[in-house]
């Protein structure tokens, strides 16, 4: 299969993915916020959190299974997964849109994640995220079926882990308002751009320095 068929349908499965994942946010929300989903949070029984913590861990499992499967060299498995995961938490949010009419704004905010703790922020945050690894896969995607690489070094590795732990901590610093029963206060704006850019920079540094080579 060329690889315009399987972004293809790579962009399908994220997207489908990205409606599941709405409609399980829509039956908890009529459950737990039949008024709207607002902060502080309402408790939740333990046995529903926990599968709600052990349902994130599988979709993680999901696309990462799909992207193997995709694949067979393992720079495109991660692309891949960067991919499907770009895509799913966009569409996230477009069919929640759709069907609930939120959020309101890209201020507006949000629950991002469970796993360790919550992870709190804008909608705009994820999502320019999301999207920034869209285009990170398909690059990397379009290089590997062309027979060539990005030389993503030790240094490259641990760059980006930096700046993917960094935007991580902005979203997990307010989340602990959140725990607390309280609501998100201000965002960490500051921190989250200096992880988003040294990731960015990063990885474009690589691009220029594959352009060269």
């Amino acid at each position: 299969m060329g690889l315009f068929r399987k972004l293809f349908w790579l962009f399908v499965w994220g997207i489908t993915f990205g409606f599941i994942e709405s409609s399980v946010v829509v039956y908890l929300r009529a459950l737990y916020y039949p008024e709207g989903f607002a902060f502080p949070l309402v408790p939740i029984e333990p046995k529903i959190l926990i599968n709600e913590i052990v349902r994130e861990a599988t979709t993680l499992l999901i696309i990462w299974a799909t992207a193997t499967l995709s694949f067979e060299r393992m720079q495109s498995k991660v692309a891949a997964f960067f991919l499907l995961f770009g895509i799913w938490d966009i569409f996230y949010y477009v069919f929640l849109e759709i069907v609930l009419d939120w959020p309101a704004s890209p201020m507006t905010w949000d629950i991002l994640f469970l796993i360790p703790v919550p992870w709190v922020g804008p909608v705009w945050a994820p999502v320019l995220v999301a999207v920034t690894l869209v285009a990170y896969g398909i690059y990397v995607l379009k290089l590997n079926a062309s027979g060539r690489s990005v030389d993503f070094d030790r240094k490259f590795v641990v760059l980006e882990s930096i700046a993917g732990a960094i935007v991580v901590v902005s979203f997990i610093l307010p989340g602990f308002g959140v725990l607390e029963g309280g609501e998100p206060k201000e965002f960490p704006t500051l921190l989250y751009w200096i992880g988003y850019l040294l990731g960015v920079l990063t990885f474009l540094k690589t691009f220029k320095r594959k352009r060269e080579s």
